[in-house]
């Protein structure tokens, strides 16, 4: 069996309404994150952006950072998605939780409290140095960039 990295992240309830995040699933890798609205919700128009509140503040352990990403299903359903996705939550941030939202679909979309917005991944922080060097190791790629490795430069 596999030993899992179990990181503790305090939380703090900033508002009434504000939920734990939630796997949905064993061995989900992300724990999905939920509106915390006043009243009647918002809707997304096509095309905007908005900052939906979690209620939640939260406290990433030092050598580990948060990823908000976005809800797979819920993107190919609606079009919504994280605009800066992976979002990077920093282990010295202590500030409410938003979820920097786009709807990218053709229709409106109405979050409400509650709804589930994206998800939350707890993950490793390798913490590099940097230094300048002559030249770089040769590769077989070198410096190709886009489609450089094989790909026919299309989606689909």
């Amino acid at each position: 069996m596999v030993e899992r990295i179990r990181p503790a992240v305090a939380l703090v309830q900033l508002r009434p309404g504000a939920q734990l995040p939630v796997r949905m699933s064993e061995h989900a890798a992300g724990w999905d994150l939920s509106a915390c609205l006043s009243g009647d919700g918002i809707t997304l128009e096509p095309g905007a952006r908005v900052r939906v509140p979690t209620g939640l503040a939260l406290a990433i352990p030092p050598g580990f950072e948060g990823q908000v990403r976005p809800r797979s299903g819920w993107a190919a359903r609606t079009g919504v998605t994280v605009l800066n996705a992976p979002g990077t939550i920093d282990a010295d941030f202590r500030g409410e939780l938003e979820v920097l939202l786009v709807n990218l679909g053709p229709d409106p979309v109405r979050i409400s409290s509650g709804d589930r917005i994206a998800q939350l991944v707890v993950a490793p922080l390798a913490e590099p140095t940097f230094g300048w060097v002559a030249a770089l190791p040769a590769t077989g790629r070198g410096a190709g960039g886009f489609g450089s490795t094989g790909g026919r430069g299309d989606v689909g």
